[in-house]
């Protein structure tokens, strides 16, 4: 009899813990129950639907094209670099950009088999149905610069230049040296830690562990004070407009969006980016990391040794900047024209 009790219970316990670990179905924008269809959209090669923005010039006009990636928490109203332009500088570059809601993000459908490949080739489709050209520019902020990486990667041909903002690292890429990688993964907070263990060798546990009760889930998540900078501090009232849209970002929830975010940028890459060449040879482009050495999201140790790694990246290190950085007065036009005037 107490046999028969005690597998009841485990039996009990299996399937209780079974539901607390399964994530709730995504609320698909426009479906029955779903958040409504408000942004402009075209339909991807698979059927899904990816919500964009325009900025800047129109595209008829413009010299220069560029895709913004947005990073985590955010969607395709935070892009930072031309919609912080003045317009006399958006005409005297020519600067026609679109951002876009990174799949399960705001209004565009989720994929569940995202992957960094599937996200470059979202970019390459969303550039031809909007007929931007054989070339555009990218730019990544923060966990969009994870999806520059994937587009140096599998469409490089298609790039006439990119930018990675504060990109965020994953602490397991093989090119890093164990000591480095070990150094800067201790510097984030303990519950940062763990949510990285989670990410990377329990990714099925990513939605449990960041919507339990029992631990400290990620800071970066939280949005913890202790991980931004004096600089960010006071950069956070520039970013206040971000309360008028936060619900929409993760409004399908919260696992298709922040969670498979974290699953695939601190899971294991299909490809190093510490293995990959120069996408101009020739100079016919330029290739630019831009990152502040007080940030505290992404370790600066890190960056440094990626810019040592790849010397065709032109690095830009701002002393006494945070993770906010592409916020601060005069940066949107440094950084802007960096990659559309500075080239080689």
């Amino acid at each position: 009899m107490h046999k028969g009790i005690s597998l009841i219970l485990l039996i009990g316990l299996l399937a209780w813990t079974y539901q607390a670990i399964q994530p709730p179905p995504p609320k698909i924008c426009g479906s029955p129950g779903g958040p409504p269809v408000t942004a402009t959209r075209i339909k991807l090669r698979d059927g899904r639907h990816l919500a964009y923005k325009e900025h800047g010039l129109s595209k008829e006009m413009a010299k220069h094209k560029i895709i913004f990636v947005h990073g985590f928490s955010s969607c395709r109203h935070d892009e930072v670099i031309v919609a912080n332009l003045s317009l006399e500088l958006v005409e005297e570059l020519g600067v026609y950009c679109v951002s876009f809601d990174r799949p399960g993000y705001g209004e565009s459908d989720p994929d569940p088999r995202r992957t960094l490949k599937s996200l470059a080739l979202d970019i390459e489709e969303l550039a031809d149905q909007l007929r931007l050209g054989p070339k555009f520019y990218i730019i990544g902020f923060s966990m969009g610069g994870q999806s520059v990486w994937g587009c140096l990667k599998y469409i490089p041909h298609r790039l006439a230049g990119a930018t990675l903002l504060a990109p965020v690292i994953n602490y397991w890429w093989p090119g890093f040296p164990a000591n480095l990688s070990t150094e800067a993964y201790y510097q984030q907070l303990p519950q940062d830690q763990w949510a990285l263990r989670v990410a990377h060798y329990l990714p099925f546990l990513v939605y449990w562990w960041n919507t339990q009760k029992l631990f400290p889930a990620s800071a970066v998540q939280a949005r913890r004070p202790e991980i931004f900078s004096p600089q960010d501090i006071q950069l956070l009232p520039k970013i206040a407009y971000r309360h008028n849209h936060r619900a929409v970002v993760s409004q399908q929830g919260v696992f298709e969006s922040l969670h498979r975010d974290m699953r695939i940028g601190f899971g294991k890459w299909e490809f190093d980016p510490l293995d990959l060449e120069s996408p101009f040879p020739n100079n016919e482009g330029s290739v630019h990391l831009w990152m502040g050495d007080e940030d505290g999201f992404v370790p600066v140790i890190l960056q440094r040794y990626i810019a040592k790694r790849l010397p065709w990246i032109q690095y830009h290190e701002l002393p006494g900047a945070g993770h906010l950085f592409p916020y601060a007065d005069g940066m949107s036009e440094a950084i802007i024209r960096a990659l559309l005037v500075g080239q080689k």
